[in-house]
């Protein structure tokens, strides 16, 4: 059987180049306004409220990272050239959120049970 080549048109991959760009900007606005509430929350949270905000912001942050991620990674399929560079980059980011996604979990167990875990 012959591989018939395909090629993602330079005029598609531009116009989603620019909507995940779009999405972006929108992404990373919604992050900074979400930075911002939980920095103006901290000033009135008790020592329960600092705990749960404290687990939040790693929880926050992770979801930062993974959302930045799934960014990078449209960018990487969008400029991918045939189905098999597809392939490659989507095995590449499955991979790598699943690396991330124990590590994350690891690490908010472990703020959570510090929290609620009493000191002896």
């Amino acid at each position: 059987m012959t591989k018939i080549p395909y090629e993602i048109p330079p005029e598609i991959r531009d116009l989603t180049s620019k909507t995940v760009e779009e999405a972006r900007k929108a992404f990373e606005s919604f992050i900074a306004a979400a930075q911002k509430a939980a920095a103006q929350a901290e000033g009135t949270a008790n020592s329960l409220q600092s705990s749960a905000k404290d687990v939040s912001a790693k929880a926050l942050n992770f979801t930062e990272a993974n959302v930045k991620a799934a960014f990078d990674h449209a960018q990487k399929l969008i400029q991918a050239k045939d189905p098999q560079e597809i392939v490659a980059h989507q095995t590449e980011f499955v991979k790598k959120q699943l690396s991330a996604l124990e590590e994350h979990a690891k690490e908010l167990g472990a703020a959570v049970l510090k929290k609620v875990t009493p000191d002896k």
